[in-house]
């Protein structure tokens, strides 16, 4: 089949291009299901509590992944910044992953235990009480949001589907461990375990 035959065939060129990055996907994917470090977890990794799991919904509902990646690249000018760099079997409970590239905010990857939960309260309700500059937006709707207990347990059977090693038992108290808590709270607690499974010097 000429050349010619392709490029002047409107239909039979998409065929083609398509097959062709289909191809090169599956090189360039398969291999990462069989490679133990891109599908087991670190070893102090843990699934995220029910609390946590709420904040990472928060998170990702706020849209806190527009300013902020999670994914510290091996340099040295984002380790010495950042900590160390991030690693795939980190990522292996999290679905979806917030990796993400913009860096309107800081990487937070490594921002578990860095500042205390006041901390983080003061600076989700106004940033620039502790960050002058910042440019980030308040979330003060968050300290009068509830949790929806009856939501919780739902949310850790959908990750248990999806491979997240959670027990009966942990599904089962799931919605105690949120009741009465705050969207606050939870983000807090989300933020709090981001990158703690790799100890780092700080």
């Amino acid at each position: 089949m000429s050349h010619e035959k392709i490029e002047t065939n409107a239909g039979l060129l998409a065929f083609f291009v398509i097959l062709v990055i289909s191809i090169g996907g599956l090189v360039e994917i398969v291999p990462l299901f069989f490679m133990k470090e891109t599908t087991e977890p670190v070893k102090d990794l843990k699934p995220y509590t029910a609390l946590q799991l709420e904040g990472r919904d928060v998170y990702i509902r706020e849209g806190c992944y527009t300013c902020h990646s999670q994914m510290i690249r091996p340099f040295r000018a984002e380790t010495e910044r950042y900590g160390h760099y991030s690693v795939a079997g980190e990522f292996v409970y999290d679905h979806p992953f917030q990796w993400g590239s913009k860096r309107t905010g800081p990487d937070l990857a490594r921002v578990g235990g860095r500042y205390s939960d006041d901390w983080h309260r003061v600076h989700l309700i106004n940033p620039r009480d502790v960050v002058p500059e910042s440019n980030m937006p308040g979330f003060p709707w968050l300290e009068e949001n509830k949790i929806d207990p009856s939501m919780t347990p739902k949310k850790i059977r959908a990750m248990k589907l999806l491979g997240v090693p959670y027990t009966q038992k942990e599904i089962d108290e799931a919605g105690d461990a949120v009741k009465g808590k705050t969207e606050m709270d939870a983000l807090i607690a989300y933020l709090q375990v981001l990158g703690t499974s790799i100890k780092t010097r700080r």
